[in-house]
């Protein structure tokens, strides 16, 4: 995919990715995963050699780097991404303790810019929402089946939760 090597050859580090857009439910699903990645990555237990394969294998709920970016990596017909950016904070002793900065998204935005612009690429103003389409596209759930909304931003947590689990 051209674009994704323009992505690649542009971004400052393998903290920043894109990600299909249909994957993510949500901010506390996005932050979710990254805890998971950020106790993987302290404790030196990632499966994946680096942070953005990582968080692709976490968000796919599978142990197989090639799954997960078959699922949540960008493909052809794709027409909308997430561009995303790992901070590295400390993670403290529990999910409710961590604290994210004010200033952690204005630090990052321009460069999300600049990868914008070489991307050719326009802002689309929306926050992540759970849809069927997503559970199907990192395997929770088969292709035509359907659940309801109310229950889909946990099936995506729960998805991410079996990622050591599942082969």
């Amino acid at each position: 995919m051209e674009k994704v090597n323009q992505f690649n050859e542009w971004r400052p580090n393998e903290r920043w990715f894109l990600m299909a857009f249909d994957v993510a439910a949500s901010e506390v699903h996005l932050w979710t995963v990254w805890h998971a990645l950020r106790r993987r990555e302290v404790s030196g237990k990632m499966t994946a050699r680096t942070p953005d394969a990582e968080f692709l294998r976490i968000l796919s709920g599978t142990h197989q780097i090639r799954t997960a970016f078959e699922r949540a990596g960008l493909t052809k017909g794709d027409e909308q991404a997430w561009i995303i950016h790992i901070p590295e904070l400390e993670i403290g002793t529990g999910f409710a303790n961590i604290e994210i900065p004010r200033d952690i998204f204005n630090e990052n935005t321009k460069q999300a810019e600049r990868l914008q612009l070489h991307l050719e690429a326009s802002l689309v103003v929306k926050r992540p929402m759970p849809s069927n389409e997503g559970l199907v596209r990192i395997g929770s759930l088969n292709e035509g089946e359907r659940i309801p909304s109310e229950y889909m931003e946990n099936t995506f947590l729960n998805h991410a939760a079996m990622a050591d689990m599942n082969g």
